[in-house]
């Protein structure tokens, strides 16, 4: 998908990984926590189907109800089901009694020790996101990006748009950069409210990130200060690099802006990833 959507409801994405881990959030109710459980089963096997579940480690993030857990179950070698509510994590358990591959353990996704749980091996991930907290599950999962040979999510399709956009483009950002610099996401399909319940009010997709992204092509040497640079281009996208990096480099901004190739007037929304990186290492 990288170089922008284009609809396609044949559109596959495989995943690698002999565990999958179900992580849920806390005792809320699903409106509060924006979640939409995907109770249309011929929904549930297209996606199973899409990322082409195998004997890998499998990380699970918003098993709801166990709507995905028994197909997960029925393929993976090991499954880890999280749950922050003890009632859905007592309604998992009786839910995946017959399945010996299947551990229940309560958890919260963005506390929950990713290492320690999947033995520090290679693990790939499949996640129905509650849409408020897309971006910082997101985050905590790119912390692991080592480890992840895969990450398929449904989200919002908005949300989705942005994280495939290509430099240019409207909806081109920092969460286009971040994800594509860890890895190679591509919109699966659109699916729409009626598979959720409650329904939401906008349509769905499932995202499919192959590990790793950019990041392998680029030596930088730290990333961190990398991503925090990245977000301070696109501080204020209305406004020109020139101005959103004036508080860094003070004089030297044109010079630098020169020295990478870019003109006065450049916007980040227009830089490529290399160009995000050559801009970086002539700013440290």
């Amino acid at each position: 998908m990288g170089a922008g959507f284009q609809p396609n409801p044949q559109a596959e994405a495989r995943a690698t990984g002999p565990t999958a881990l179900l992580l849920h959030f806390p005792a809320m109710s699903p409106e509060k926590l924006g979640q939409h459980f995907l109770t249309d089963a011929s929904w549930q096997e297209r996606i199973a189907s899409a990322i082409h579940i195998d004997d890998g480690v499998w990380v699970e993030i918003g098993a709801g109800h166990g709507e995905m857990t028994t197909r997960l179950a029925h393929r993976a070698g090991k499954v880890l089901a999280s749950e922050l509510d003890p009632r859905l994590a007592k309604r998992l358990r009786e839910v995946t009694a017959r399945f010996k591959n299947v551990d229940v353990v309560e958890s919260d996704v963005m506390a929950v020790d990713f290492e320690k749980l999947t033995g520090g091996g290679p693990f790939s991930v499949y996640g129905n996101l509650p849409y408020y907290i897309t971006s910082p599950i997101l985050h905590r999962l790119f912390e692991h990006a080592e480890q992840i040979s895969a990450i398929h999510i449904v989200i919002q399709f908005e949300v989705a748009v942005r994280i495939v956009a290509q430099p240019g483009r409207r909806d081109y950002g920092y969460l286009s950069v971040v994800s594509q610099w860890f890895g190679r996401p591509e919109i699966a399909f659109r699916i729409p409210p009626g598979a959720f319940r409650p329904p939401p009010k906008v349509a769905s997709a499932l995202v499919s990130f192959r590990l790793p992204g950019e990041r392998a092509k680029h030596s930088v040497a730290n990333e961190s200060a990398f991503l925090d640079f990245v977000k301070e281009c696109f501080a204020q996208k209305r406004k020109t690099l020139r101005n959103n990096l004036r508080a860094r480099l003070g004089a030297l901004t044109e010079d630098v802006l020169r020295k990478a190739g870019l003109p006065a007037d450049a916007r980040a929304e227009q830089l490529t990833l290399s160009q995000f990186v050559a801009l970086f290492q002539l700013s440290i």
